[in-house]
């Protein structure tokens, strides 16, 4: 009898790293959520968190699931890929449009892992188990199949030193971590908990959505070594606070802007080009970023605006592509 993959199960942010008693703790990884059926005909299902069909980008995984899985078998992780010793989002990105020859050559140039963090069907429904006996489940599938990559097997803890000592895999490409109750079933619902490893950095404020009396967001930049201001990030909303201290920095360019004529994308989901007003690349501001990067270094999600600083000059910000946060 043929039967469907459950709606995934979604986190809710929070702002500790603290364990909670009764919880587990997760790694989590810079890479894109994907659930994982093998039925008894043969066929194999990966999909994204929103339904979309992967199977055809990723016939690394789709072979290894063939070849190892047993049939009837539903699973949740996340798919990463490593490039240079860090998780590479960018790489999954450019993977997910191929199909056919084009997506075998980029397994061959960027090959996938799939990290599994739940089980969720293994000859019947078990979402209604809750995530210890699942979790049980989960590893003893791995042990006895001996299981090998590109399929991954998630680490999964509830002592709080060993959790703490995962966020020390941040330049890497984890991100945090995650939190799941252990008496918890796999419910269509916010329910798990997510920590995001933040720190605050300085960049320059290049260019705003709004306008230079009123922005909403600021388009941030950094100098490489050779001069050039480069982009590195937009972030999310100003507060009506920072706004303010803003208006009184920001001033249009005194020349020709280093980034006149540049496009930048509004980007998170949309396609359309980013209406934005240009400011004279002389105001500091100080940013919570987290630790997720494209491939050219920039900060791939919103940034939090967190103050001008007057007391950081120009030439402290650190540089693009330095390493520094």
């Amino acid at each position: 009898m043929m039967w469907s993959l459950p709606e995934p199960m979604l986190t809710v942010a929070v702002e500790s790293p603290a364990l909670p008693v009764g919880w587990a703790a997760e790694p989590k990884w810079d890479g894109y959520r994907a659930q994982l059926a093998v039925y008894e005909d043969g066929r194999v299902l990966l999909r994204s968190r929103r339904g979309t069909d992967m199977t055809a980008s990723f016939p690394e995984i789709r072979a290894a699931a063939v070849a190892q899985l047993p049939a009837d078998t539903g699973l949740d992780g996340e798919l990463v890929v490593w490039e240079q010793d860090r998780l590479a989002f960018e790489r999954l990105q450019q993977r997910l449009a191929r199909r056919g020859s084009g997506a075998a050559e980029a397994a061959r140039q960027w090959p996938a892992h799939y990290v599994v963090f739940d089980l969720v069907h293994a000859g019947a429904d078990l979402t209604g188990w809750s995530y210890a006996r699942r979790r049980a489940a989960l590893e003893a599938l791995f042990a006895e199949r001996d299981l090998v990559a590109p399929l991954t097997l998630c680490p999964s803890t509830t002592d709080p030193a060993v959790a703490r000592g995962w966020l020390e895999w941040v330049a890497a490409g984890v991100e945090g971590l995650c939190f799941k109750r252990l008496d918890e079933l796999y419910r269509p619902v916010r329910s798990w908990r997510k920590y995001k490893v933040r720190v605050t950095t300085e960049a320059l404020v290049g260019a705003v959505t709004g306008s230079l009396v009123a922005p909403r967001t600021v388009l941030l930049g950094r100098y490489d070594a050779a001069g050039s201001l480069q982009y590195t990030g937009r972030s999310s909303p100003v507060s009506l606070a920072v706004g303010r201290a803003l208006v009184a920095q920001l001033v249009p360019p005194a020349d020709v802007h280093p980034w006149e004529g540049w496009s930048f994308s509004a980007g998170w989901g949309a396609q359309r080009a980013l209406d934005v007003v240009l400011a004279q690349p002389s105001v500091v501001m100080e940013v919570a970023v987290d630790v997720a990067r494209d491939s050219a270094g920039r900060w791939r999600h919103p940034v939090r605006p967190y103050r001008v600083r007057t007391d950081v000059d120009v030439e402290e910000v650190p540089l693009f592509g330095s390493g520094a946060a």
